[in-house]
């Protein structure tokens, strides 16, 4: 799952801080994840929008990728499976083939995905959900009473991973008190050698890691096996009772237990980090909300577009294909960036503006489309909704008091730490 996986450190590319239009355009490498690091991505992935959208790299770090910078590029990919397959993997890398673990279901195609994605579904289900709402909103009211009025702190653990981790150990019926682990199994999940705040992580140390989280997660199964649902209804139950995965191989076990993870952790905590920076950066949007706290729900959506906390999404051509008047051949990998189809101007109209009273705020690519649309939007959305909802009962203001230290991924697109103080109205 790792976006990249050396034990040595990654040289800089020189693309960080350059001016994008001073590099050839075959020279571009937008997996470069410096650039999400420093967040100097923007505007190269303009320039590929106009100039070149369906772009090849011939070199990178990860071999030679397509680029599909354009929504309704996009679109077309995620609307032809057949051709575009998940199976291979999910990233711009490719997985370590000796340690060959996949990102469950969404690394499946056909009736297999669909079979797999149907026994996780209803947890994350309508009727799931309402049963869900009360808790999430006492431990957003938990947190948000908690927080130190008039002191700076990391909005990221005390707010965004707490949050969010806590959903996650009530989605496993994993136990509470032990719920950090999760965030710690997510983060080395997606770990880059480089990231800040994780220099010294090797793939050894990260196997080791995620080896220890399947041990806990198996231990669990047997407790589960055979048992039926509770009141709420739990993943692991879900899947250790199911026909279609009871007989899931350890690694495909993990694989699926890193896709929920991962979908359930990343995506919420740096939207929830990201709707705080961007309403900071634009102090009119704030003010919008101050006198009309109505329109929550509306910028739950313009976040999760603003932000696109799962940059990309790749597939592997199964034929020879044409895409946007590129020859693509069968088996090359064909990534999908997300985050440049969401501030594609030719669709979305000012789309390089946040703009919490946008019209068709939904119409965004942060959850993907098609047959691997995100299992859990709902939860992510409500979860956001209830955050701000109970943050604006309470606070005229969450001020940004310093620089955001962005994760080093081309994946994950999220924040380490965010120092913000919080103001009563």
């Amino acid at each position: 799952m790792s976006e990249a996986t050396k034990t040595t450190p990654i040289p800089s590319l020189g693309q960080a801080g350059a001016d994008p239009y001073s590099i050839p355009i075959e020279k571009i490498d937008v997996a470069d994840s410096e650039l999400f690091e420093t967040d100097t991505l923007w505007g190269y992935f303009e320039r590929l929008r106009k100039e070149d959208p369906v772009h090849y790299c011939a070199e990178s770090e990860f071999g030679a990728y397509w680029s599909v910078t354009k929504f309704d590029d996009i679109m077309t990919v995620e609307k032809d499976p057949e051709t575009y397959s998940s199976v291979h993997s999910i990233v711009v890398g490719d997985p370590d083939p000796d340690f060959p673990i996949e990102a469950g279901f969404i690394t499946m195609d056909g009736p297999r995905h669909t079979a797999h994605r149907k026994v996780a579904q209803p947890v994350a289900g309508p009727r799931n959900l309402k049963k869900l709402e009360p808790i999430i909103r006492e431990r957003v009211i938990e947190i948000m009473d908690g927080l130190p009025i008039g002191e700076t702190f990391d909005w990221v653990d005390k707010v965004s991973i707490e949050l969010t981790t806590g959903m996650l150990a009530t989605l496993f019926d994993f136990p509470y008190e032990q719920r950090r682990k999760l965030t710690h199994w997510s983060d080395m999940a997606t770990a880059s050698p480089m990231q800040t705040g994780a220099t010294d992580v090797t793939e050894g140390a990260r196997q080791k890691v995620l080896m220890e989280c399947l041990a806990e997660f198996q231990e669990l199964w047997k407790q589960r096996e055979n048992k039926p649902q509770g009141e709420r209804l739990d993943l692991i139950t879900a899947l250790a009772n199911s026909d279609v995965t009871k007989d899931l191989e350890p690694l495909e076990y993990l694989g699926t237990l890193i896709l929920l993870i991962v979908g359930g952790n990343d995506t919420t905590r740096n939207s929830l980090t990201g709707g705080v920076l961007a309403l900071n950066e634009n102090p009119k949007e704030y003010q919008k909300l101050r006198d009309n706290p109505d329109l929550i729900p509306n910028m739950v959506n313009e976040i999760i577009r603003w932000q696109t906390p799962l940059a990309h999404m790749r597939r592997t051509a199964t034929r020879d294909t044409e895409l946007a008047g590129k020859s693509i051949k069968k088996g090359e990998k064909v990534v999908m960036w997300y985050v440049s189809a969401n501030r594609d101007e030719t669709v979305i109209d000012r789309a390089n503006e946040f703009l919490i009273d946008r019209a068709n705020s939904k119409q965004h690519l942060s959850f993907g489309w098609g047959v691997h649309f995100c299992l859990g939007s709902r939860l992510a959305e409500m979860q956001l909704r209830i955050a701000w909802e109970e943050a604006m009962k309470r606070f005229r203001l969450v001020e940004v008091v310093g620089e955001p230290i962005r994760v080093r991924s081309n994946f994950v697109k999220g924040f380490i730490e965010l120092p913000v103080q919080v103001h009563p109205w």
